[in-house]
């Protein structure tokens, strides 16, 4: 069976005008089948090049496929069950930051590049004072990366105003584009790079903060072989997610909203994409109601033995688990009316429950305690702001999180160093940060007591805050901690049910 290539889609070549950071299956699914429709349904005519920008992991399923993959869409329209199979030809090559750094320079710095999107993760829009080399081959932060890569475009164009970029992160923290550009500022001070390039960056650069919302199960691992004998070619890159999909992008002051628009032909092409001056509304409300959600209940449902979403959603007990979070806990401490989050919490639900998605719980826990950070503890510490007391639901959130990531042993994944947990016998992956691991593996095997403390009042996971001083959570994680290890997480969960 031939291998899906250029050859089988007819795809054109077209000038990269989009750099994206991040070879993951959301991106995938997202930004560039975004940007294939758009190219279908306008002139945009623009391509993508995908950067690896860590270095574990390879980009040999890209190069051999060149570049072309089979996105499939699946979910409920009005009702009504619907899929779209559509074969991804914007992505024009992949290109390693560290491997082949002089390449990914010469995209960085080309004359049709226009926009940068990005998706590396809660924890990858940090400023780190001991990325100070200017000139390595890359810095190891992505804000040094691209600091460095911006740096090396205002000198091949002489700070010409014709040659900014628009950056669209897609990163699940707040004001994604503004906190970018902090760290770039930063890294700019710290590398004693010259006003001139300091300048440029803030009068012709645009930094934009975006909302990203689409479920992406990512690769089909139990229906590839089928699907590929339906197609008639091979494809090792096939890419499955929902068929809703909503990026909320806000213009920067660099960028009047109509410009954006006309840059951005989105609306043109009959996309899900609202251009507005203020995405705080929509963020606020996708975030804390759906990724909030996901975060929350993931980590139990799985200890209790489910393995994706619907099946979550379809145990009576983790259905109410969820429930019982959005409605009573998250919900009242939100800006927006009561009526209009309802009613986006019952699209939630409804999403969730999508048979064609297998949206796999393990890989929805990747850098879970950033994510629970991110989405979990503003609803968390606005409940208890606003009642006095611990939210019920997303307190023994924060008791499943620490026992997903207690760790039984260590072992090599992808060139890397994960953590193994252990769920009734069958060992799974803990993946996080390097900081974040170091800290379960020393303290995960300590008594309740002691591991409670130690990561309640471990302020880098928190946003700074002190959760071991919060009314008696060290006490209510305690006595969860325990119970969970003495009885499991199936029977503590169905307890916690019928306590209401």
């Amino acid at each position: 069976m031939q291998r899906l290539n250029k050859s089988i889609t007819h795809a054109v070549d077209r000038p990269v005008k989009v750099m994206q950071f991040g070879e993951g299956n959301f991106l995938r699914a997202f930004v560039d089948y975004i940007f294939d429709v758009t190219n279908e349904k306008t002139d945009f005519n623009g391509g993508v090049v995908i950067v690896k920008p860590i270095e574990f992991g390879t980009l040999e399923r890209f190069h051999d496929q060149e570049c072309q993959y089979t996105l499939q869409l699946r979910g409920f329209v009005d009702g009504q069950p619907k899929e779209i199979t559509r074969q991804i030809t914007s992505v024009v090559d992949a290109v390693a930051a560290i491997e082949d750094y002089d390449k990914y320079i010469e995209y960085g710095t080309s004359e049709t590049l226009r926009f940068i999107v990005s998706n590396t993760t809660e924890a990858g829009i940090v400023y780190d004072e001991t990325d100070n080399d200017p000139n390595a081959r890359p810095p190891k932060t992505y804000p040094g990366k691209l600091t460095q890569l911006l740096y090396k475009r205002y000198q091949k164009f002489n700070g010409a105003a014709d040659k900014g970029l628009i950056l669209l992160p897609c990163e699940l923290i707040a004001d994604n584009g503004i906190e970018l550009k902090k760290c770039i500022m930063k890294f700019i001070e710290l590398w004693g790079l010259e006003d001139g390039f300091k300048d440029w960056v803030n009068k012709y650069c645009s930094f934009c903060p975006t909302l990203v919302d689409r479920i992406v199960p990512g690769y089909p691992r139990e229906d590839a072989a089928k699907l590929c004998e339906e197609w008639g070619y091979e494809d090792q890159l096939i890419d499955r997610a929902e068929v809703f999909g909503l990026w909320v992008v806000e213009s920067d002051s660099n960028l009047p909203l109509e410009q954006l628009e006309k840059e951005l032909p989105f609306k043109e092409a009959g996309l899900n994409v609202v251009f507005t001056k203020d995405h705080h509304p929509y963020k606020e409300r996708k975030v804390r109601i759906l990724n909030g959600s996901h975060t929350s209940f993931v980590l139990a449902s799985f200890l209790a033995g489910n393995d994706n979403v619907e099946n979550s959603m379809k145990d009576p007990v983790i259905r109410k688990y969820m429930e019982e979070t959005l409605y009573n806990e998250v919900i009242p401490t939100l800006s927006l009316s009561k009526e209009d989050c309802e009613e986006f919490a019952k699209a939630v639900i409804d999403r969730f429950l999508n048979p064609f998605v297998d949206h796999r719980l393990l890989s929805i826990s990747l850098n879970s305690v950033s994510k629970w950070e991110a989405r979990c503890l503003p609803s968390f510490l606005g409940y208890v702001k606003k009642f006095n007391k611990l939210p019920k639901y997303l307190t023994f959130s924060i008791a499943a999180l620490m026992s997903f990531y207690t760790s039984q042993t260590e072992a090599e994944f992808n060139g890397g160093i994960v953590l193994k947990g252990n769920r009734n016998g069958e060992e799974y992956n803990i993946t996080d940060d390097k900081a974040v691991l170091d800290f379960f593996r020393d303290n995960s095997g300590k008594s309740p007591k002691e591991f409670t403390h130690a990561y309640l009042s471990n302020t880098k996971f928190f946003g700074g805050e002190d959760l071991s001083k919060v009314l008696d959570l060290e006490e209510v994680i305690t006595e969860y901690i325990t119970d969970i290890r003495e009885r499991g997480m199936r029977a503590v969960v169905n307890d916690l049910a019928l306590d209401d």
